[in-house]
C-alpha cells in the first residue's frame, strides 16, 4: 500500500495546472523580478556586516528613502501580478524607482536590486496578453503542444484595388488628377 493517496496526486496536478493558467494570464516573471529587486534595496542599507572585529555600515542618511523605494517596488511587483492591465504604469514606475535607487540606496542595493528592478520593469512594459488560452497537449492529443489541426488559422485573402494612373481624368466629378 502506498503512503500517497491518488486523491493527493490529482489535487497537486490540478493546483499545478491552475497555477500555470494563472501565470500565463499576467506578467508573472516581471512581477517576480520587480519584487526581488526591492529586497536588496531595503536590506543593504539596514544590514550590519562585519569582518572579524571590524564592523562597518552601508547605511546612508536617506535610509528611509531606501525603505520607501523597496516597499514601492514590492507593491509594483504585486501590481503586475494582480492588476495586469496596469502593467505599463507599473513597468515605468519600477524603472524610474530603480534609477532613483542608484542615488538614494547605496548604488541601488549594490547594483543587484537596480538590475532586477530594471529588468522586471522592462519585462512588465513589453508583456502582451495572449488573447487565446494555449491548448494543453493533453487536451488536443498532440504531443508537441501545438494547436490541433481544426484550430489552425485560416488564410485571409487580400483585395487588390486598381488605381488610375496619375493625370487620368476623374469622370465622376469632372476634374483631372495630377501627380
Amino acid at each position: 500500500m502506498s503512503a500517497e493517496s491518488p486523491g493527493a496526486r490529482e489535487r497537486i496536478s490540478h493546483w499545478r495546472q491552475s497555477f500555470r493558467l494563472w501565470r500565463w494570464q499576467r506578467p508573472f516573471w516581471a512581477g517576480l523580478l520587480t519584487l526581488l529587486g526591492g529586497v536588496p534595496i531595503i536590506w543593504i542599507p539596514y544590514a550590519d556586516p562585519s569582518l572579524s572585529q571590524l564592523s562597518f555600515r552601508l547605511a546612508t542618511t536617506t535610509g528611509s528613502g531606501s525603505l520607501i523605494i523597496g516597499v514601492l517596488l514590492f507593491v509594483l511587483g504585486l501590481t503586475l501580478w494582480f492588476q495586469p492591465h496596469s502593467r505599463v504604469f507599473a513597468g515605468v514606475a519600477a524603472i524610474l524607482l530603480a534609477l532613483v535607487s542608484l542615488v538614494v540606496s547605496n548604488l541601488g542595493g549594490l547594483f543587484v536590486g537596480f538590475l532586477l528592478a530594471m529588468v522586471g520593469g522592462a519585462m512588465g512594459l513589453s508583456w502582451v496578453q495572449n488573447k487565446e488560452r494555449p491548448a494543453e497537449p493533453a487536451e488536443t492529443g498532440d504531443v508537441s503542444g501545438g494547436p490541433a489541426p481544426e484550430e489552425a488559422p485560416q488564410e485571409v485573402g487580400l483585395a487588390i484595388v486598381e488605381q488610375a494612373p496619375a493625370g487620368a481624368d476623374d469622370r465622376q466629378n469632372g476634374t483631372r488628377r495630377d501627380a
